[in-house]
């Protein structure tokens, strides 16, 4: 029952996306009185005796006799010679019904179109070709039998017999295996998902056991020592005081993934080296001098002792060859866009149960500076380019529909944004093009509203006279409220109805490089190129609500990124920085204590981004790769 009601849904669905309104209006009152959950033999019989024959269908008959043949013959062999028979005699009886209803013009109608085709497959219709020229074919003795009553009744009972055999429940359409073949991928993705938790609890607890055997062996090394530091001929440090410490090797970490498909995605089970170990203890060794750091007078844990993320599933996509620039994903999450420096954008999916008819490769012939979907379905994908170009791209025709130019006075686009609700973008652009990773110096601002229908501007929002230039932009979950950071430490909000600035006010005491609202809308993150993070109230403006200092992970002028970027999952708790080294933070929002750390790239993390609903989290590095992370 739930294949049925699975496969009716899917039919449904096309014949409204096909626009076929009349058809689904006649499936949904079938689909009202129909009082079987299968095949209808009865019904069947009465479309061809009761409507294509007598209402001379020719040709919705032999198109019916097609799918039969191709339904029954593929899978039973030895059953085509039996709907051969069936298929030349119910033809020959639909001849004969329109002799006797004085038809002659559909015998020769029906020969006229499909007569080569009979003929190939029996020649014994060659005689049949004469029938409608014959004055009184009912007395001639090859077709006599065909006018009689018995030979009719003896082909509805032998159609009957044998649909009702073929239709006997152990026969499903094709269509209604989709739901148990996407039901039986479900179990076994479940089923992958454990064996993933299960590998991942054994191989910490083999590391566990890896680091105590090096502790042992240490130790065992350093009681040596000590011994035979009594002899100071063979100790050149004897008799200072000091014994001689061994600092075991730095410890390992594995990466888990689940599998992927070839030459796209790839499982990593291989061992990665932390080259940032030392540090951790390092840090851990200082921390015993009794000094900790404090933010908003709370004792907190250094960046360094984040401990690593519990990790649910990952899979490492390989399908690029140079740094990447921007990745997202789309806005149902099934799909991911990741484009690279070197001008190439992949459409891709993680999930091996999603289809994979929208995976594509987008060649745009210069950088990918920024990527954004359309917020209300996952068919637009925007593309911003490094010679201020902006495509669409249409994921389901696979093609451009729109190239957008920007003007010779603003060349530099720095931010997309799509309005959740209405179908526009807008655009924060500079007068100057970034020439290094310095975004203080861009010039001008702009901010446009593009209509993406017509793909024509339809205005610009006041920033007053020489503003400085936009850097990063957000709509609120209704797309009433546009708020835009700058390159001067200030936040803009916008009211889109009125297109009017309505507030504003200084956040950094540098530039901000990214901007977003928090989940509930009560509050607005910015994320400094000093590496600060803040959270302001938009209740009481000017209040912080949450700080935390990022600087040894992202510290924009020590970077060779345009600029860094954060991300907060849908549930507004976790805050996903990009990271100048192998690993980005993940701060727990309000509870900085309980931040974490990605599994490690083998290059700086340069673009982040999460799920729109579920604790899944995108990571692209500049060593070409970009990762999918479920949070355990």
């Amino acid at each position: 029952m739930e294949n049925m009601v699975f496969a009716e849904e899917l039919v449904r669905e096309f014949l409204v996306f096909r626009g076929f309104t009349n058809t689904l209006q006649a499936f949904v009152k079938e689909l009202g009185t129909d009082i079987g959950k299968g095949f209808q033999v009865d019904k069947i019989l009465d479309l061809i005796f009761s409507i294509y024959i007598p209402k001379f269908q020719a040709e919705n008959l032999i198109q019916l006799l097609r799918f039969f043949n191709n339904c029954f013959s593929s899978h039973e062999t030895h059953l085509v010679s039996v709907i051969s028979e069936l298929d030349i005699s119910i033809i020959r009886y639909y001849i004969i019904h329109a002799i006797q209803a004085g038809r002659k013009d559909k015998v020769i109608e029906l020969f006229d179109i499909h007569g080569t085709e009979l003929l190939q497959k029996d020649q014994h219709w060659a005689s049949w070709f004469a029938i409608p020229y014959i004055k009184t074919p009912k007395s001639e003795p090859q077709f006599r039998l065909y006018f009689s009553k018995e030979w009719s009744n003896a082909l509805h009972l032998s159609l009957r017999n044998f649909l009702t055999k073929m239709f006997n429940g152990t026969r499903i359409p094709a269509l209604m295996k989709i739901s148990s073949e996407r039901n039986m991928v479900s179990r076994l993705k479940g089923d992958i998902k454990q064996l993933n938790f299960k590998l991942a609890q054994l191989q910490v607890l083999l590391e566990e056991k890896e680091t105590q055997l090096h502790q042992l062996r240490s130790n065992s090394l350093l009681a040596t020592e000590v011994i035979v530091g009594t002899d100071s001929s063979s100790n050149p440090l004897a008799g200072s005081g000091e014994p001689t410490v061994f600092v075991p090797a730095s410890s390992h970490v594995i990466c888990v993934s689940a599998s992927a498909q070839a030459g796209e995605r790839e499982p990593k089970h291989s061992e990665d080296i932390r080259p940032d170990d030392t540090q951790v203890s390092t840090s851990k060794i200082s921390n015993h001098s009794g000094q900790s750091e404090r933010n908003t007078g709370n004792d907190v844990q250094r960046e360094e002792e984040f401990p690593e993320v519990r990790v649910d599933f990952q899979e490492t996509f390989l399908g690029h060859t140079s740094p990447i620039s921007r990745c997202r994903f789309s806005a149902t999450g099934d799909n991911v866009a990741s484009a690279s420096v070197d001008g190439t954008v992949r459409i891709w999916t993680y999930d091996s149960s999603a289809p994979t008819s929208r995976n594509a490769t987008i060649y745009c012939g210069a950088e990918i500076m920024l990527l954004e979907w359309e917020c209300k379905s996952d068919r637009l994908l925007l593309i911003g380019t490094a010679d201020g170009g902006i495509k669409a791209w249409n994921v389901d025709a696979k093609r451009v529909v729109c190239d957008l130019s920007c003007t010779e006075a603003f060349p530099s686009v720095l931010d997309l944004k799509c309005s959740p609700v209405e179908p526009i973008f807008v655009s924060a652009a500079a007068s100057r093009w970034p020439g290094s990773s310095d975004i203080g110096k861009l010039g001008y601002a702009s901010l446009t509203v593009w209509n993406m229908r017509t793909w024509k501007a339809m205005t610009v929002l006041p920033l007053g006279e020489d503003p400085p230039p936009i850097t990063s932009v957000c709509f609120n979950h209704n797309g009433k409220l546009l708020a835009a950071a700058a390159t001067d430490g200030m936040i803009h909000m916008f009211d889109m109805s009125a297109g009017l600035q309505i507030t504003g006010w200084p956040a950094h005491d540098s530039a901000i490089s990214s901007v977003l609202f928090g989940s509930d809308e009560t509050s607005i993150f910015t994320l400094g190129i000093d590496g600060k993070i803040f959270e302001w109230s938009l209740q009481n403006q000017g209040e912080v609500l949450w700080s935390s200092d990022c600087s040894r992970f992202c510290n924009l002028r020590s970077s060779s990124h345009n600029k860094h970027e954060m991300a907060l999952d849908a549930y507004g708790r976790r805050l996903l920085v990009t990271s100048n080294s192998l690993r980005a933070p993940i701060y727990q929002v309000r509870g900085h204590a309980y931040g974490m750390r990605t599994l490690p790239h083998s290059a700086s993390i340069t673009t982040v981004d999460w799920h729109p609903t579920s604790s899944i989290f995108l990571t692209g590095s500049a060593d070409h790769s970009v990762r999918v992370t479920s949070m355990a």
